[in-house]
């Protein structure tokens, strides 16, 4: 089979008041992770442009009548319509994806094809919102409804560049409110296609409009007295940065900002699904995702034989393109974010520990780098996130302390257990400080149906569920007939 490892990737634009506008081109360029070449400019978007998309949003939320059933219908059947779109173009997203992101090819296809599933999901919402409810008060009429906060700015990270925009768009536009979009000026590409098939599916003027720019515009957006909801996807400092700008006018927040997620080996782990799963968590998405697995500690004598395991698992693993049908792991997605985890690996061994990169690179001159375990520094002084295929292994003398030091600084977001005993495992992840603890495994999909994970300390505001749109994007007002026998 031959492999075909070049994609073409348009100069991105802008999607305002119904028009697919040119962006104002940078001096800087975005580069294909695979070989360090250009691919296109980054762009942002002019400022009397931005005002026109602010002012749409506005004027659409006034004028909507949110509590009508045509509303409801209409909004559904438009994200029916977006995920047979979204069906349509399976393989261009994947490979825009594995383009951008650096993730292989066969990875971002499996993230693709759920696509359409998450879509559809929000267009249910969509239909089983209760709008207008009515509350018990005694015979009065008293009714609760259910409205879009208003205007919705969605930031969304380079490293889930279509899943993330899908889902979060889909959310918003289920809830009503009218969406402005700016997705990572670092891979554009993919939520370019998946906004290409939301307003292919005959959206409204001003339900989704796309703008997009480097973190000044997400500033632009965030300040804006019009915006009245904030959901982001990224790092902690840009998260700080939001969550003050959104003071200003209190504005609603979901911030998803991920941490250093602990990992605590059990004396009764059993080895091979212990290392399976750890370095299923550190090359899912190249490790470039926010739950990811790394801080790993472990029982003393379980330290070198761990260690040694997850050696012999990364030198089987095929390091290449990531459009490659035979890679197994691709290469970090950006230039500025491979420079920050060779830094980061530089960081720990000065703190003590023993580097491990066994994996051979391909001679493609790209941003590629090893999985890498990183062994013996103090787990209380390794506190950084690595968002990459990086974890830190640390040897401990109790459950107890595995504990204390997975909580001493915890990511507030995702941890892992491991250990033959369920019950047990179970137990120690319940008092793990992070909204979702995985026992035995690290995959990325929700671990059930109805999984409802909150951003717990340092991981950000909010969280995800299948509630998304409701708990997010919608607030409740009550509206009904006082009256003179209630008692104050």
């Amino acid at each position: 089979m031959t492999t075909e490892t070049t994609t073409i990737l348009a100069q991105p634009r802008n999607h305002i008041a119904g028009e697919w506008v040119d962006c104002e081109a940078l001096d800087t360029w975005n580069a294909d992770p695979n070989t360090g070449e250009p691919v296109h400019r980054t762009v942002t978007t002019v400022a009397a442009d931005l005002e026109r998309a602010l002012d749409l949003a506005q004027r659409v939320y006034d004028a909507t009548d949110f509590t009508a059933d045509d509303f409801r219908i209409e909004r559904a059947e438009a994200l029916e319509r977006a995920a047979a779109n979204v069906e349509q173009r399976i393989e261009e997203i994947a490979r825009v994806d594995a383009f951008t992101s650096g993730t292989a090819i066969g990875a971002t296809r499996k993230v693709a094809a759920f696509l359409p599933h998450r879509l559809r999901g929000a267009a249910a919402e969509a239909r089983t919102i209760a709008r207008v409810s009515p509350l018990t008060a005694g015979g009065r009429d008293v009714r609760l409804h259910r409205i879009p906060w208003g205007p919705a700015a969605i930031l969304t990270p380079w490293n889930g560049p279509s899943f993330i925009p899908a889902a979060k768009v889909a959310s918003a536009i289920a809830s009503g409110c009218p969406v402005l979009l700016k997705p990572s000026e670092h891979a554009p590409a993919s939520a370019q296609v998946i906004a290409e098939c939301f307003v292919d599916a005959g959206l409204p003027d001003g339900a989704l409009q796309v703008v997009h720019g480097t973190g000044q515009i997400g500033a632009a957006l965030t300040g804006d007295r019009r915006v009245q909801v904030v959901s982001f996807t990224g790092g902690p400092g840009a998260g700080r940065a939001i969550a003050r700008a959104a003071a200003e006018d209190f504005k609603v927040l979901q911030l998803e900002l991920g941490g250093n997620n602990p990992v605590i080996v059990l004396d009764d782990a059993d080895l091979d699904v212990t290392a399976d799963g750890i370095l299923t968590g550190m090359t899912n998405l190249n490790g470039q995702w926010c739950e990811g697995p790394g801080k790993v500690l472990a029982p003393q004598h379980l330290v070198q034989p761990l260690r040694e395991a997850l050696r012999e698992r990364i030198a089987r693993l095929r390091i290449g393109h990531s459009l490659d049908e035979a890679t197994d792991i691709g290469p970090i997605s950006n230039e500025p974010h491979h420079h920050t985890l060779r830094q980061r690996i530089d960081g720990l061994r000065a703190l003590g520990a023993e580097i491990d990169q066994p994996g051979e690179l391909p001679s493609l001159t790209g941003f590629f780098l090893s999985p890498t375990i990183a062994t013996g520094s103090d787990p209380d002084r390794t506190t950084a996130e690595l968002f990459g295929p990086v974890v830190s292994l640390h040897g401990v003398d109790s459950e107890a302390e595995a504990l204390r030091a997975a909580n001493a600084h915890a990511s507030g977001l995702d941890a892992y257990v491991f250990g033959t005993d369920t019950d047990r495992a179970i137990a120690v992840g319940a008092r793990v400080k992070s909204g979702e603890v995985r026992v035995n495994g690290a995959k990325v999909a929700d671990l059930g149906d109805e999984s409802a994970q909150s951003f717990w300390g340092q991981s950000g505001i909010g969280g995800h569920g299948p509630a998304e749109s409701i708990r997010v994007f919608c607030g409740d007002r009550v509206v009904g007939v006082d009256s003179p026998d209630l008692p104050m």
